[in-house]
Order: C-alpha cells, then sequence, then structure tokens
C-alpha cells in the first residue's frame, strides 16, 4: 500500500517550486492564484529571494504547503495515495491531497496558521531543541523535572526528539539532556515555542478560522500528528487539526501504524527527503520514494 507523506517547516530551500512553474501550466496557474489569494508575490521569494526572506515563519509555511499541493497535483493520474499524513504543518497539504480541504481553503488556513504562530512567538522569548540518543520516555521525564514550560514537542523517530519551551526551560533541559546521556542537545534556529503551550493564543485564532471552513470527507485516511491512527471523519479530522498546534507532532507512532495498517512504500511529496529519512530509522525495510513527475 502507498503511503503519501508530506513535509513540514524546515524543508525550504530557495528556488522550491521553479521547475513546475516553468513546465506545467496547472503549475503556473495554481501559483498564480496563491500570489493572489496570500495579497503578496510568494514566488519570487521561493524563486529567487534570500534564504532569510524564506526562513520567514509567514513565508515559509504557505511556500512548503505549495509547493507539496502543486507537486500532488500536477501527478495527476499518478497520484494515487491508499493513506495521507503530514508533519506539522504538512498535514493541511496531506488534508487538500485527500480532498477534505480545497486549495484557496488550504492555503488560507495556512497563512492564518503562520501568522498566528509567528504573533504567539513575539509574545514571549521561546525556542525548540533536537535531543538526540536518549529514549523518549527520559526526554519526557526531564522536561517534566525541569522549572519552567518544556514539553516533548515532535517524536520524529527513535532516538530523535524536539524538544519546545522557554528559552530558560530549554537551556536547562538542554544540559540535563546531555548529562544523562544524550548524544547532542541542540537549540534549533526557529521562531518560537511550535507544539507547546506557548503556542495556545495561536491555537485560539486558528481554531476560529478552522470552524468556518468546510471540510469534506477524505477520498483516504489521514493519520494525523495528535491521534497517529487512520481517520477520515472530517469533524474529528478538524478537532485533532485544532489540537495539533498546542500538542506534540507523533510522527513515529504515525509512521508505526501506517506500517501497521499495510504501508510498505512511503512517497515523499513536497521538497527535500527529511521525511524519507524518518521513515527509514523508523523501519529500514520500508521503500521510500520523493513524488516522481513524469
Amino acid at each position: 500500500m502507498n503511503a503519501y507523506i508530506f513535509p513540514g517547516q524546515g524543508a525550504q530551500f530557495v528556488g522550491m517550486g521553479l521547475d513546475l512553474y516553468e513546465k506545467y501550466p496547472k503549475a503556473q496557474e495554481m501559483f498564480e492564484d496563491a500570489n493572489e489569494i496570500l495579497g503578496f508575490t510568494i514566488t519570487d521569494i521561493m524563486f529567487e529571494g534570500t534564504p532569510e526572506e524564506l526562513k520567514e515563519t509567514k513565508v515559509t509555511q504557505p511556500a512548503i504547503f505549495l509547493h507539496s499541493v502543486v507537486l500532488s497535483a500536477v501527478m495527476g493520474e499518478n497520484f494515487k495515495p491508499d493513506m495521507v499524513a503530514g508533519h506539522s504543518l504538512g498535514e493541511f497539504s496531506a488534508l487538500v491531497a485527500n480532498g477534505v480541504l480545497n486549495f484557496e481553503d488550504g492555503l488560507k488556513l495556512v497563512s492564518q496558521r503562520a501568522l498566528a504562530m509567528q504573533k504567539a512567538c513575539e509574545l514571549q522569548p521561546s525556542a525548540m531543541a533536537a535531543v538526540l540518543g536518549l529514549d523518549d520516555e527520559r526526554v519526557e521525564e526531564i522536561c517534566k523535572a525541569t522549572p519552567g514550560i518544556v514539553v516533548a514537542a515532535n517524536y520524529n523517530c527513535p532516538g530523535q526528539l524536539v524538544i519546545s519551551g522557554e528559552v530558560s526551560a530549554i537551556e536547562t533541559a538542554c544540559e540535563r539532556m546531555k548529562e544523562a546521556g544524550a548524544r547532542r542537545a541542540l537549540v534549533l534556529p526557529v521562531g518560537g515555542a511550535f507544539h507547546s503551550p506557548l503556542m495556545e493564543p495561536a491555537r485560539e485564532e486558528l481554531a476560529t478560522a478552522i470552524e468556518k471552513t468546510s471540510f469534506n470527507t477524505a477520498t483516504c485516511p489521514i493519520y494525523q500528528n495528535v491521534t497517529t491512527y487512520a481517520i477520515s471523519d472530517s469533524d474529528e479530522i478538524k478537532k485533532n487539526l485544532i489540537s495539533q498546534l498546542t500538542a506534540p507532532v507523533k510522527w513515529t507512532q504515525s509512521v508505526q501504524n501506517m506500517i501497521k495498517d499495510g504501508a510498505n512504500h512511503f512517497t515523499e511529496v513536497g521538497p527535500g527527503k527529511v521525511l524519507q529519512g524518518l521513515v527509514k530509522k523508523i523501519n529500514r525495510d520500508m521503500e521510500t520514494t520523493s513524488a516522481i513527475l513524469t
């Protein structure tokens, strides 16, 4: 069975999507529509901007979403997922790909999400850090024992967990992780504490937008970050999407459940190959590929 997976923030690079724009009229049309919907020319930043411009949350999130969704659209009949999942932001791309959201609504929600997250980041100094080489349970224990707000945020693969929270709590936790035997505990260059309680103002803002958006029945199940099992019911999908901003991304568990339900081939739809690497670390027997165009 084919599982299609969609990357999140961090997969961006300058020049992303230009090949699609130049080769496919459908892609060009979608990119031009996106410029209009967003109210600024995101294609200029994607195709020839600076890495700094592309790194801004309000640009990065729509850019990665656009790349994934346009790529899945131009694949045409070759796009045949039996199940989908997305890593954080990638969940919105996955929901357009399986018919739950239309392109315009998906892009508007992603843009609102990015702006709300940026605002939440500005309210309080916060950060994320990658912890390598320590069991999930040990990381969770250290987070709980550390003063201030710090939580497990991204379960990327066995031995790779990202923590999120207040700057001082992250710094203390990183020191304690190293003392506990972590190979590395490294503060990441991101705007703030995504997937932590500090995103509550953004969650509330996004919840209002999601509630007003029409969600359709899924053409195939999505394995959402919050619950990790197959879901097709639009009301449940909506509820999980609202919870996602303050809840951890359970990527390891989602991939394990997809495999348990019959997935044996994972296709990454979007820029980069980060998710393929994580899938291989979760189960090295899996076949992985990037989305291929004919």
